[in-house]
């Protein structure tokens, strides 16, 4: 399969199944096109009178070597890869461990409803927690690196539970031969120099939660009184915690809307203010709400992505660039074939653990009682659920198998395909259009950046 397109002054043409990227000249470009579609006698034909016979030629000559070399119009191998995978034994590798179901901001989009997840205020206690490692580790086979977000609500609102989980997993790490990587994902709250030194020693990765710039930010993420500006309080914290962080992983990450389908502007805001490692997500949310996106908002959204990457581009060249997530692609091996298949492992590989142990395929599912696996007991006791993510892939998908994008996003999100369209093998569908736009931006920038002009 090929996928091809012009972006930024660039001829982009990807062979689907090898994972190979071509930068080619309108000859190629235009040969590959007619090549795929009717052979190589065709481009002769039609496109004798646009360019002269020997370019033409030349294009074929090199059309044929890349596909002798296995660079071009390579056959899919990977769906018979797929049906043994049901048969596999599961292995834990990763937990969102939900230490609070409460929330010191009121941020308008929440699907947690303010930390509470469709039920009660809870915060987990220490030996929840614990059995919670303890069940990660029994269930994690010989996997050595273990995952474990602390997750709300807000987490810094049960901050004693968890250095306590932290320091018990290290002190259960040589005598298992794990290895823990701890995250936390904070809206910054309740930061402070005692929380800054211990997660800049402890955690592997820290997201913090901001929108962008004040007006879009307090718009969506009001305090939970009401008074004073959530910005004005957070965005000194985040600055001084990445200078502290070093080089250390981060991630500030905002959420955009239909307030702000000018999302670059956040984007480059965070990186004016200083920070390197960014991340802005479109919102998810029911189509009758006032901010969620829409589809006739999606040309707008597309030409901003076209937009910051040719500021990303710019800002590189100048010296003072900045990592935006959705642009981070790996092309010279990426991730393991089972991960291009199946994606985040979410209800197999990755759980959520609520403040009292029931066990979820992933965060977006708590609350939802049909989703609900075993708790940290009992393990996972409701395997007919299991079983259905273990198949969620990009072959399970009637959107994906045929899909430019699939080996990249592996199918999306499973929880947003439960929300919009019922089944966790469907796809949202605006989701999709944004995610194959960062996909082709982002292999473009390859291309900007190698070039060096």
């Amino acid at each position: 399969m090929i996928h091809q397109y012009k972006s930024n002054g660039y001829n982009i043409v990807m062979d689907v199944c090898s994972g190979a990227v071509h930068v080619v000249d309108d000859v190629v470009y235009d040969a590959i096109a007619i090549y795929e579609k009717d052979g190589e006698e065709a481009v002769a034909a039609e496109l004798s009178g646009k360019y002269p016979k020997e370019e033409v030629e030349e294009a074929l000559g090199e059309i044929r070597e890349l596909r002798e070399n296995g660079l071009l119009f390579t056959e899919d191998i990977y769906e018979q890869y797929v049906k043994d995978f049901k048969n596999r034994k599961t292995v834990v590798k990763a937990l969102c461990l939900h230490v609070a179901h409460d929330c010191n901001l009121g941020c308008r989009y929440c699907f947690a409803e303010e930390g509470e997840y469709h039920g009660r205020r809870a915060i987990m206690s220490y030996e929840v927690g614990k059995k919670a490692l303890d069940f990660l580790i029994e269930n994690s086979g010989n996997r050595r690196n273990l995952e474990v977000d602390f997750f709300g609500g807000e987490p810094l609102m049960n901050w004693e539970v968890v250095k306590k989980l932290v320091a018990y997993g290290r002190s259960r790490e040589k005598e298992c031969n794990k290895n823990f990587r701890f995250t936390i994902t904070t809206n910054g709250m309740l930061l402070n120099d005692e929380v800054t030194e211990f997660v800049n020693k402890e955690m592997a990765n820290v997201v913090l939660s901001i929108d962008g710039r004040r007006e879009v930010n307090d718009r969506m993420r009001p305090t939970r009184n009401g008074r004073g500006s959530s910005y004005d309080i957070i965005m000194p914290k985040f600055k001084q915690f990445a200078k502290e962080r070093g080089e250390k992983s981060y991630y500030i990450r905002g959420t955009f809307t239909r307030y702000n389908l000018d999302f670059a502007e956040d984007v480059l805001h965070f990186a004016d203010e200083g920070f390197d490692q960014i991340s802005v997500e479109p919102v998810v949310a029911p189509p009758e709400a006032d901010y969620a996106i829409r589809e006739e908002d999606l040309s707008q959204i597309l030409s901003e992505y076209d937009r910051l990457a040719e500021e990303f581009i710019k800002r590189k060249k100048e010296g003072r660039g900045f990592n935006f997530f959705h642009f981070m692609i790996d092309l010279s091996q990426g991730p393991c074939v089972a991960k291009r298949l199946s994606g985040c492992g979410s209800g197999t590989e990755y759980l959520a653990v609520t403040p009292w142990g029931d066990l979820y395929p992933c965060h977006q599912f708590v609350g939802q009682e049909e989703f609900l696996l075993g708790n940290v007991d009992t393990g996972v006791t409701n395997t007919v659920v299991r079983d259905e993510f273990k198949l969620c892939n990009v072959y399970a998908k009637e959107k994906c198998k045929n899909c430019f994008a699939r080996f990249y996003c592996s199918g999306g999100c499973a929880a947003n395909s439960w929300n919009f369209h019922g089944s966790i093998t469907d796809a949202y569908d605006i989701g999709c259009e944004m995610q194959k736009k960062r996909i082709e931006c982002a292999i473009m920038i390859k291309a900007a950046l190698a070039d060096g002009d």
